[in-house]
């Protein structure tokens, strides 16, 4: 297991009118920018695997907590956390460090937020990996209105935005509880439950699977979310319908050469038609859930670094 004694040291930079907590790996290899952008409920600290095996690979590895996260600022507003400012502080987080572009790294919504880059910051954007989540190509009806018509009322999303503040409340009442029962691997499949999955696992006493991490990994991320709570960083949730309007007008294929790395027991499903939005893009496939880079890291890792190789 990990020390997490062992992860950088991190710095605050301010960025487009925010911090940004930022941890480094390989900052000797100045001019060859990898960014790591994390999922939810998570931290930088999810990308502890990979960031020495790409400082060795001869990569300077970026890995903010984004906005909402760890030490990184949470703005009042719901609005904040749209996709123009999650995608504006990547862009001025290179602007930082003076780079033209970067290989751009993300999982679960870290992905969303790197295929974001890909369509409205596409010169700043070299290559793209994207683990769990494809390509979400913009539905004739905003997103959470579709996703409530499909999946129902106590979908996660649909719940975030129609009853704002119930489940904040509920997961920073069981901060411990609710990331020991979700950052699991090997769960056996099983039929939803009745309920809003989110609530449920804060509030049940039994985990299922095996545990993602161990106990001092765990404290990382528990101690992070006691901090902050939970509100900034499901007001990226809360943003899906602004998104789907500022997406309205963009050009939605990303042309840039990309690897989508896929969890083959994820319950995010596998896209159908991603080629037809990303032409370049090669696909992997790990015997893994959801959380991909931590339940097989080395295997990410070499996955990783064989495709930029090639590419």
């Amino acid at each position: 297991m990990f020390n997490p004694d062992d992860f950088p040291q991190p710095k605050l930079i301010a960025v487009n009118a925010i911090e940004l907590e930022v941890f480094e790996a390989g900052q000797q290899n100045a001019g060859n920018p990898i960014v790591l952008c994390h999922g939810w409920p998570e931290h930088a600290f999810s990308w502890r695997h990979q960031m020495p095996a790409l400082a060795a690979a001869g990569y300077h590895v970026i890995v903010p907590n984004q906005r909402g996260y760890g030490n990184s600022s949470c703005p009042g507003e719901v609005t904040d956390f749209d996709i123009d400012h999650l995608t504006g502080d990547l862009a001025a987080l290179l602007d930082h460090y003076g780079y033209d572009d970067a290989v751009f790294v993300g999982h679960d919504w870290g992905a969303n937020v790197v295929w974001s880059m890909g369509l409205l910051h596409p010169n700043r954007v070299k290559k793209i990996i994207s683990l769990a989540l494809p390509y979400q190509a913009r539905t004739e009806k905003p997103w959470i209105e579709f996703m409530e018509e499909f999946l129902g009322p106590d979908y996660y999303f649909v719940h975030f935005n129609r009853q704002p503040g119930v489940a904040d409340a509920v997961l920073d009442a069981n901060t411990d509880r609710f990331l020991r029962n979700l950052l699991r691997k090997n769960v056996p499949p099983a039929p939803p439950e009745p309920g809003m999955m989110m609530i449920n696992l804060a509030q049940s006493d039994v985990p299922l699977g095996d545990p993602l991490m161990s106990e001092r990994e765990l404290a990382v991320l528990v101690s992070a979310f006691e901090r902050t709570g939970f509100t900034g960083s499901i007001n990226w949730y809360r943003n899906l319908d602004r998104n789907w309007e500022i997406l309205e007008e963009v050009d939605p294929v990303i042309q840039v050469p990309a690897l989508m790395i896929y969890g083959d027991r994820d319950m995010i499903p596998k896209s159908e038609n991603l080629a037809d939005f990303v032409p370049n893009v090669d696909v992997v496939s790990l015997d893994c859930g959801h959380w991909i880079q931590q339940e097989k890291p080395q295997e990410t890792t070499d996955t990783i670094l064989n495709w930029l190789n090639k590419r």
